[in-house]
């Protein structure tokens, strides 16, 4: 196979200072305790929609055109989770409205940039995160239970259309990568009454992969180095260094020795974090 490293991408010297300065002022806003999430967020949303109505008066505004700006405020939306009778409140203020700006953010013309996209969400992450490591990678358009229960390492990678949902803690160790249109669960429902909910901690250990289209059920350790394949279901824990396919998923192969790996040099990650 081909060693393939990510390549840079060149980006104009004017946009990079334009997205760096206004990175910057969220990231302080958000640094800044007196900050209020809500109106952040629906600053920021209102920016990026309809930024000609920013300062319009609602009652001058057709019916439809109100409604369509409350959306940007996320005191005027409710989310699934805050109908699970296990939520933390408290907590779940604190983060919604970053949970909020994340979601309507992937759906703006700026979502599918992957330059802009990564950083936006890595600096709100570290603000929702019960814990966000170092160079955290995330593309479009994933989605969280609860968002506080994460637990992320460094090197973590998370792709396109994921749900990681974290009703009790899903925790990523370094170099964890999981793949487009995986699911991590961390409740289940019982057979006789969907009411009767179990839930229980996802553990991901460092260096993990979770490949495309896996489901990974509540209560599951994939120790360190291990894998799932595509379209396998994690039902039982999978031990170091296995690589575990099918539904449900079993260990059938088994990763070489360390010593036996391609020795390919160090290289840079162009979506790291800033040295």
């Amino acid at each position: 196979m081909a060693f393939l490293p990510l390549r840079d991408v060149a980006l104009p010297d004017a946009t990079l200072a334009a997205y760096d300065e206004w990175l910057r002022t969220i990231e302080a806003r958000l640094a800044d305790p007196a900050t209020d999430r809500n109106e952040l967020c629906r600053e920021i949303l209102t920016d990026l929609y309809y930024p000609g109505l920013a300062g319009a008066d609602p009652a001058t505004l057709r019916p439809a055109a109100r409604i369509a700006l409350m959306q940007l405020d996320p005191r005027n939306v409710t989310l699934e989770p805050e109908y699970y009778a296990d939520i933390d409140v408290e907590a779940f203020a604190r983060v919604k409205p970053l949970l909020w700006l994340w979601e309507m953010f992937d759906k703006s013309p700026l979502g599918e940039n992957i330059h802009i996209g990564v950083r936006f969400r890595r600096i709100l992450a570290r603000h929702v995160f019960r814990r966000c490591g170092k160079n955290f990678k995330c593309f479009q358009f994933v989605k969280f239970s609860f968002g506080y229960n994460m637990e992320v390492g460094d090197n973590v990678v998370v792709h396109r259309h994921v749900l990681l949902d974290d009703r009790a803690p899903i925790v990523l160790g370094n170099g964890v990568s999981i793949a487009d249109y995986a699911n991590v669960y961390t409740h289940t429902h019982a057979l006789a009454d969907q009411r009767d909910v179990e839930c229980r901690p996802v553990y991901l250990e460092d260096g993990v992969r979770v490949t495309y289209h896996a489901v990974i059920l509540a209560g599951v350790r994939m120790q360190a180095d291990s894998m799932i394949g595509t379209m396998g279901v994690a039902t039982k824990d999978i031990e170091s260094g296995k690589v575990a396919l099918g539904i449900p998923a079993v260990p059938k192969l088994e990763k070489p020795p360390v010593e036996e790996r391609p020795q390919h040099p160090a290289t840079r990650d162009p979506l790291a974090d800033p040295a």
